[in-house]
């Protein structure tokens, strides 16, 4: 059966080329969480309120949280009609992040659209995210305690991520180890729970979803990795995300951390510019993105990246070997990759 394009599709076919018959058998079940996505998200009496909250849902997105729900349900029983609406209230709880991320960043693209807050403004773009929020926590209320208790864990740790970020290291912290604790909540917390939420509704066993949610998290920091590395080299084009748009809200990423922790005369003239403060200037942010392309730091952050990729992958030896392991190896290449097909197109 020939299965449509949709958002997460590209994503899918990296990763399950191998397996039509897994892919288009995927494909349809993502197909049936996109539309009960966007049911769910511009769900609301007021047409005006339902254009907000929908708006991020409707513009796309790689969708790998819902995917790793589906591969995580891959490890458990016949297929359960439960799986589609944990799948939603991993990306509802994804997008409502997004929308308060911009806020805090000031971003003005997502998903190569207007941000929420660039066309609605900040308090609307906050309290959109918010809704998104209060949908998610309805919907796992529906799917039973377990699934309560994986999405407030998941809400938690992201709050505390980015607080941990706001408030940055403590004392004598180091601030390497400080951007691991922040990404475990922001990033890595919800790709954890997407698959350990997919394993769960499809009735998979305990010791294969505590497998999974390992697998997650060491993905989910791989991932905030590449993402740091893609926002320093990748045109907004490619992203959808303006570059160097943690520069400008003066977030320092693992790879910028790397970079002024350098001796070099480029590493010493971006300490300079990143100590007079976010970079919202446009002709600073060029030249310190000049700087971290001709240090060492983009290599230094690729060896954490591969680093976390094995420790994924070593989450997987204890799970059966069948399409969803695979697909899950294949996804740590697509990680591991990212940031070397942006290079090579001249990024």
């Amino acid at each position: 059966m020939l299965v449509t394009a949709s958002p997460g599709s590209e994503l899918l076919d990296r990763i399950a080329a191998r397996d039509p018959l897994f892919r288009d058998r995927t494909a349809q079940r993502m197909q049936a969480v996109e539309k009960r996505l966007v049911d769910v998200a511009a769900d609301s009496p007021d047409p005006r309120v339902g254009e907000l909250t929908g708006h991020l849902a409707v513009s796309g997105g790689k969708r790998m949280r819902p995917l790793l729900v589906l591969l995580g349900a891959e490890f458990g029983e016949e297929w359960r009609d439960g799986v589609v609406d944990a799948a939603v209230i991993a990306e509802l709880v994804h997008i409502s992040s997004l929308y308060h991320d911009d806020v805090m960043d000031g971003a003005a693209l997502r998903h190569g659209v207007a941000s929420a807050n660039a066309r609605w403004g900040e308090r609307l773009a906050v309290a959109g995210g918010d809704w998104l929020l209060a949908r998610a926590a309805r919907l796992a209320a529906g799917l039973g305690p377990d699934m309560v208790r994986f999405n407030a864990d998941v809400a938690g740790d992201l709050v505390e991520g980015q607080l941990l970020e706001m408030t940055g290291p403590a004392e004598g912290e180091d601030p390497v180890q400080h951007f691991f604790r922040v990404t475990s909540g922001k990033t890595a917390a919800l790709l954890a729970m997407a698959l350990g939420a997919g394993a769960l509704q499809a009735g998979a066993p305990t010791g294969q979803g505590r497998s999974l949610m390992e697998y997650g998290h060491q993905l989910g920091i791989a991932f905030q990795i590449s993402d740091d590395l893609l926002d320093m080299v990748a045109p907004a084009e490619e992203t959808g995300k303006e570059q160097g748009k943690d520069l400008a809200a003066g977030v320092l990423s693992l790879p910028v951390l790397l970079a002024v922790s350098g001796t070099g005369p480029a590493d010493a003239e971006l300490r300079d510019l990143l100590e007079a403060g976010p970079l919202d200037d446009l002709a600073r942010r060029r030249r310190a993105l000049e700087l971290f392309r001709s240090s060492g730091a983009p290599a230094a952050a690729e060896q954490h990246l591969r680093e976390r990729l094995a420790l994924a992958r070593s989450a997987l030896h204890d799970l059966p070997v069948c399409a969803g392991r695979r697909a899950l190896d294949a996804l740590c290449d697509y990680v591991g990759t990212r940031v070397s097909r942006s290079s090579a197109a001249g990024c």
